[in-house]
């Protein structure tokens, strides 16, 4: 999948959405996009003396079966070599880490980024604790909506995961600009019905999307 890219024109649509879902509600929506929750440096040391071992392992075993011997001077000088290949490799193709990172640490690491946003942009803090957040991670391919106390006592979670499925697909159709229009106006759909606005209806953050 290439590269997501908003343009201008997407930002806008974004804020006009935002704006529009917010007019029925007393609810706010926020919309972050992160390339990465994490640089995942562990992964290029790790990886690369992993294999660089377990090269040197297979060499051993079958030096032998070949009628050859590697002397200890050699097999550490590949190891090095093969170490710092590797090392080059994952620093030339930073997308590459996510190969050998667990889906149950990626995850993790987008969840408490979601939760680092969330606080960051004030949406706990808004008046009668309807703030959500809607907040993709396109290294992780993860999606999630965050809602604040008073609306998760409201709404239930199976309302926001459907939310969640079409964004993904979306992003996976290279729409997500339109995911996230589609997401904010059923988000906002929610919210009217369970936070109707009226004349007293601050807007208490600003609507947009921001790329971190």
């Amino acid at each position: 999948m290439a590269q997501l890219t908003f343009t201008p024109a997407d930002h806008a649509r974004i804020t006009d959405a935002i704006r529009a879902a917010e007019a029925g509600t007393t609810g706010e929506i926020y919309a972050v996009f992160a390339r990465s929750s994490d640089a995942y440096v562990f992964v290029p040391a790790t990886v690369a003396l992993g294999l660089s071992l377990l090269a040197a392992l297979v060499a051993v075993l079958l030096a032998p079966l070949a009628g050859f011997a590697i002397s200890a001077l050699a097999l550490v000088l590949s190891q090095v070599a093969a170490t710092a290949l590797l090392l080059v490799l994952f620093a030339a193709v930073p997308r590459l880490r996510l190969a050998f990172v667990p889906q149950s640490i990626a995850e993790e690491r987008a969840h408490r980024t979601a939760l680092a946003q969330f606080f960051a942009h004030n949406l706990h803090s808004t008046k009668g604790r309807t703030g959500i957040l809607i907040f993709v991670s396109e290294a992780e391919h993860y999606a999630e909506v965050l809602a604040d106390a008073g609306i998760a006592a409201k709404v239930p979670q199976e309302a926001w995961d459907t939310i969640v499925a079409r964004l993904i697909e979306a992003a996976k159709a290279d729409r997500l600009a339109e995911g996230y229009i589609a997401a904010i106006t059923a988000a906002g759909a929610i919210l009217t019905e369970h936070f109707p606005g009226d004349h007293r209806n601050p807007n208490e953050i600003p609507d947009r999307l921001v790329e971190i």
